[in-house]
Order: structure tokens, then C-alpha cells, then sequence
């Protein structure tokens, strides 16, 4: 005869070993991972469940990191970058090391401090196919690449786009100092109406040479 699983019992919370942090469902958390040189996992809590001993696992969503990806990391992917993927685990509860926050993409350009425990992510990832949703996203200066959060950008009085220094031929340094910024085209096309408003429409009026006679 069969032996039938044991009853499993959802809990509210739990508290993380050795502090006196509670995670519950919804909560992202660190993990942590089987080789000791790699960073901790992050994941987001779904369910909270303990079995008839008392042993509490967690079913969590793993978020990815740009370099567990199939593309790997690029350029325009910032250091506290993570994308929530359709990998779903259940682990031991005593894997939780800490909790953090996963903040969307426009909250996380408007913290003034970006602490240790502070990521962002913007796409969703299919680990099985590489795939992103969004699959496309809007794009930058002059190199056409998404914004990346850890870098400085300026923005053009004239178009509104964003673009980086080194693009624009200036150090990060000087990029800090400046108090107003045109981009190339739109300096260009200042310069153009400058001389536009300068050029004179009507041939200057020169004032009339009799011609001298010959004397006879």
C-alpha cells in the first residue's frame, strides 16, 4: 500500500536564522548559493510552507543576473541589474542569508543612495529561450544603446536626447561642469541658423563712381 505525502501547512512568515528579519510572500530575497565564491542568489518569495517535521521550504522566483543569461552581460546592463525570469524553485528556508529590494527601473534612477541590498530590473526573461519581454526598449546618443543607470548621461537643450561623454568627445569630468549641453547635430543646426539671421539679403548699397572725363 502506498504511503501517502505528509501534510504541508502554509505559513505567513518566517524569520531568517540568526536575525530578526521576517520574509513573507512577495518578499525578494538573498540565497545562498552552493559555491561560496559566487554572489548570493536573488529570488522573490512566492509561498512559505512547513512539513509535518517542521521543515520550511519556500517556493521562490528566481530573478537572473545579466551573466546567467544566454547573451551574457552588455554594455548598457547596469551592476545592480537583475531580470525576473520564469524559473520557479522550492527551496530550503534556511538558504535565506538576508532580504533585499528589486526596485522597478524609474524608482531606481531616483534613489538618491543605492545601497548594497538595492537592485532594479526592467526586463522579464524566459531561461529556457533566451527571451526578453520587453524585447525592445527605447535607445540613446549617438551609440543607440539602452540607458544604463550606473552611467552619466547629459541631456541636449535642443533635441532632448540623452547622450554619453565619451560619445560626445568630452571626459566625465568636464560632462560635471557644464551648465548648458547641445549635441552636434543641434550646435550644428544653431550655428546654420546664425548665419542664416546674418547673411544679408539685400547687395549692399555702394555708393555710385561718376566716370572721370577724358579731358580733350
Amino acid at each position: 500500500m502506498a504511503k501517502t505525502k505528509p501534510g504541508k501547512k502554509d505559513l505567513d512568515s518566517y524569520t531568517i536564522k540568526g536575525t530578526n528579519k521576517i520574509v513573507r510572500a512577495g518578499d525578494c530575497v538573498l540565497m545562498r548559493p552552493s559555491d561560496s565564491d559566487k554572489p548570493p542568489y536573488v529570488a522573490r518569495v512566492e509561498k512559505i510552507e512547513a512539513d509535518i517535521r517542521n521543515n520550511i521550504k519556500v517556493r521562490v522566483r528566481w530573478y537572473y543576473r545579466p551573466e546567467e543569461s544566454i547573451g551574457g552581460r552588455r554594455q548598457f546592463h547596469g551592476a545592480k541589474e537583475l531580470f525576473l525570469s520564469d524559473h520557479y524553485d522550492v527551496q530550503s528556508a534556511h538558504t535565506i542569508e538576508g532580504k533585499c529590494t528589486v526596485h522597478s527601473f524609474k524608482n531606481y534612477t531616483k534613489l538618491e543612495n543605492v545601497g548594497a541590498e538595492d537592485y532594479f530590473c526592467r526586463f522579464e526573461y524566459k531561461a529556457a529561450t533566451g527571451g526578453f519581454t520587453p524585447d525592445r526598449v527605447a535607445v540613446y546618443c549617438k551609440c543607440e544603446m539602452p540607458y544604463n543607470p550606473d552611467d552619466l548621461m547629459v541631456q541636449c537643450e535642443g533635441c532632448k536626447d540623452w547622450f554619453h561623454p565619451s560619445c560626445m568627445g568630452m571626459t566625465i569630468e568636464q560632462a560635471k561642469k557644464l551648465d548648458h549641453f547641445l549635441c552636434s547635430d543641434c550646435s550644428s543646426d544653431e550655428d546654420a541658423k546664425r548665419s542664416l539671421n546674418n547673411f544679408p539679403v539685400s547687395p549692399p548699397v555702394e555708393p555710385k563712381v561718376e566716370p572721370k572725363r577724358r579731358k580733350r
